[in-house]
């Protein structure tokens, strides 16, 4: 599973239940196989990184830009603002708001809900009970893509190079004050991957993903703040509470796998 473009977190980015969608799947379709060539600085960093998000408690913010197609084809641009709250193994509360309202999205170890204040509705999935779990069976429920989902696994560093084939560190640059290393990784098919980590604590800080092989090459930005490795979150943080009128929408059931053939059988 290559979490960076199929997880069920871009349900809250993409407008929301039955809203509009950011690039599918099948436009950003699955990394060929190649030999990685990551230079032993940029791989160092990305260890770095994985050490210092292994927290099982933390949080962080997160300004995100991305471009969806409107129905005529043109690129427009859309704004969100998320709070993310994790605690591994098993639970994950993500608070959305932006220009097409807000929602959310509850984990609690059993189930995910994925909440959308515009229409007052949400769906339910019964999940695995772990974040990667929830994440490879909820995928194809919503079937669409979240670019920051690689820094919540259990081995972020890892999930990050799932599918890149190259990788090198640009320069050094200040970011509010901070000095940050700026990574680029490149991952079929021509998709660019700009990290911006902080030197001092290797925590994120920035990120553009670059879509080149789609018409008019859109991107995803995020600007990651406000880090918090001290809390102590308790279940009932994870505890989804429908507001008053809230309808739960129901998802088609999954597809049921074909039945396997018998050895020799004929088509």
């Amino acid at each position: 599973m290559k979490l960076r473009h199929v997880a069920i977190l871009a349900a809250l980015l993409a407008g929301g239940l039955g809203g509009r969608s950011p690039f599918s799947i099948a436009e950003a379709s699955a990394a060929t196989a190649a030999k990685p060539s990551i230079t032993p600085e940029a791989s160092a960093a990305l260890t770095r990184m994985g050490q210092a998000l292994q927290s099982k408690e933390f949080s962080f913010q997160a300004r995100t830009i991305r471009v969806y197609a409107d129905p005529a084809g043109q690129l427009l641009h859309i704004f969100h603002t998320l709070k993310v709250t994790v605690r591994r193994p098993d639970r994950l509360l993500v608070d959305r708001t932006g220009d097409d309202g807000s929602g959310k999205l509850v984990y609690d170890g059993k189930t995910v809900i994925v909440y959308m204040a515009s229409g007052n509705k949400y769906a339910s999935i019964p999940v695995p009970g772990t974040i990667a779990g929830m994440m490879k069976v909820a995928m194809g429920r919503l079937g669409v893509d979240f670019p920051l989902a690689d820094f919540l696994t259990d081995a972020p560093n890892q999930a990050f190079l799932s599918g890149v084939t190259a990788g090198r560190v640009v320069n050094t640059v200040m970011i509010d004050g901070v000095p940050c290393l700026h990574l680029l990784f490149s991952q079929p098919p021509q998709i660019d991957l700009e990290l911006w980590l902080d030197k001092n604590q290797s925590l994120p800080q920035r990120l553009i993903v670059t879509y080149r092989s789609l018409p008019g090459q859109p991107d995803f930005v995020a600007e990651f703040s406000n880090w918090n490795f001290a809390i102590h979150p308790t279940d009932a943080d994870f505890v989804f509470q429908p507001p008053a009128g809230a309808v739960k929408i129901a998802l088609k059931p999954p597809a049921a796998a074909a039945p396997a053939k018998a050895t020799g059988s004929k088509p």
